[in-house]
């Protein structure tokens, strides 16, 4: 796993603040793909890509924000779309996301499996540090507690089953033939939600076999048909649920305008149905920006909740800042004695070749050495975890650079720990050297 030295940025377009063609503009092709781009940019340590039928987010962890990857992976997108996050934001706002408040059914369960999902994706091509690791993790663990706690998901419609709602709401479906578009996971779902409304039901696939398994776990007569049929299924069909994960348009408008009054709720992103055939005037086309006032009652049915877990939230973000404090003074401090380690073994090796001591004058002389250690790096291993605590990264950063094994300042062959471990006073430090010294080290030396 990376160990990432930088901090979690993110850039989300979703449709809280972006149409449905800012969405289209920057869908990915691959989850894994656009993980891998992300990392070939300069500076890029980790990334994570997350893609929904309602946001595409990134987040990547780099030590000057990443901007200009984040930049490059919305540029397509209308420039009030993408909403650009900093650390503690982007880790509230994975939160957020997992735990179902950022979804346009509040709560909803979906998500979290998307959010699982985009996480074994990212792993799956070295996307995953511990930066990101901890707070995807968190992340999800969020999502869980408020489903298991709260009751932040019952009664809670999906998308595909507020799609139905929403044509229910505009259309008598009594007796009539229901079309649904897709048998993945949404288009099931809108299956099942269809079955309950309509006398008949067909579900069109690309992969027959697979629109036929879905028709068989429909509560109603139901039939599959190859995606080439589409024209004529919609002719039959009072209402369409489009729902497919196809990058262009399964729709022409021409194929819709011999179908007679039709209701078309397409809930596919990219989308499954092109904008030219809400023209036709027997056809009626919804899409996600619809679904907003359909989901609302649902909405209201849920503030209760969603304040317990916003708390939750708050909770769990206390925890992951600390978590992420500990571990970045840890590091540093665990770098600190390494060095200062290999350079006691060293200064022990050249020191006891030069005596002829018996094996318990030894242990007095690489006690008393142990002991110095101890005693020089005491002050500064508490200062380093004041500083992780009140967020001081400049003392944490430059205590990282001190101690990196390959320290020296522009090319100088000046070893930074061992110039340091072996001083007696503030004067015996380089001066190339004492510029990157945390002032507890420095004053250490001067009570000395």
């Amino acid at each position: 796993m990376r160990q990432g030295t930088g901090e979690i940025y993110g850039v989300s377009v979703s449709h809280s603040n972006a149409s449905v063609d800012d969405l289209e503009a920057v869908t990915v092709d691959s989850q894994r793909a656009a993980v891998e781009s992300l990392l070939a940019a300069p500076a890029v340590e980790e990334a994570l890509v997350l893609q929904t039928c309602n946001r595409v987010e990134a987040y990547v962890v780099a030590p000057d924000g990443g901007s200009d990857a984040l930049s490059r992976f919305t540029d397509a997108a209308s420039a009030d779309a993408p909403v650009e996050m900093g650390h503690e934001e982007s880790l509230r706002h994975l939160m957020r996301v997992a735990a179902g408040l950022e979804s346009i059914v509040l709560g909803e369960d979906q998500i979290l499996g998307q959010v699982r999902d985009a996480y074994e994706d990212a792993r799956s091509v070295g996307g995953i540090g511990d930066v990101l690791e901890d707070g995807v993790m968190k992340a999800i663990h969020v999502g869980e507690r408020a489903r298991t706690e709260t009751a932040i998901n019952e009664g809670v419609v999906s998308l595909a089953s507020a799609a139905v709602r929403l044509a229910a709401s505009e259309v008598d479906l009594e007796g009539e033939t229901g079309l649904v578009v897709g048998a993945g996971e949404m288009g099931t779902q809108a299956a099942t939600a269809l079955a309950e409304r309509v006398d008949r039901l067909l579900v069109a696939n690309r992969t027959v076999p697979h629109a036929e398994h879905v028709a068989t776990t429909a509560e109603v007569e139901a039939s599959a048909v190859a995606l080439d049929a589409v024209e004529a299924a919609a002719e039959e069909a009072a209402v369409v649920v489009s729902a497919t994960g196809s990058p262009d348009y399964i729709f022409d408008a021409a194929d819709l305008a011999d179908a007679g009054e039709t209701f078309v709720v397409d809930i596919a992103q990219p989308r499954d149905v092109p904008p030219a055939a809400d023209d036709l005037s027997d056809v009626t086309v919804r899409d996600l920006d619809d679904l907003e006032t359909i989901t609302e009652e649902t909405r209201n049915t849920r503030r209760r909740a969603a304040e317990r877990v916003e708390a939750m939230i708050d909770e769990e973000f206390d925890h992951l800042l600390a978590q992420y404090k500990r571990k970045r003074a840890d590091r540093v401090i665990s770098a600190m004695y390494e060095s200062a380690e290999q350079v006691k073994a060293t200064e022990l090796r050249t020191a006891l070749s030069k005596m002829d001591l018996d094996d318990e004058q030894q242990e007095v002389v690489e006690s008393m050495a142990d002991a110095i250690v101890s005693q020089l790096l005491a002050a500064p291993t508490r200062s380093l975890r004041d500083a992780a605590e009140e967020d001081d990264w400049s003392t944490i950063n430059t205590a990282l650079q001190l101690f990196d094994p390959d320290f020296g300042p522009d090319g100088d062959d000046v070893d930074g720990p061992a110039a340091v471990a072996q001083a007696d006073s503030v004067e015996e430090i380089p001066e190339a050297v004492r510029d990157q010294v945390p002032a507890a080290v420095l004053e250490q030396l001067g009570d000395d």
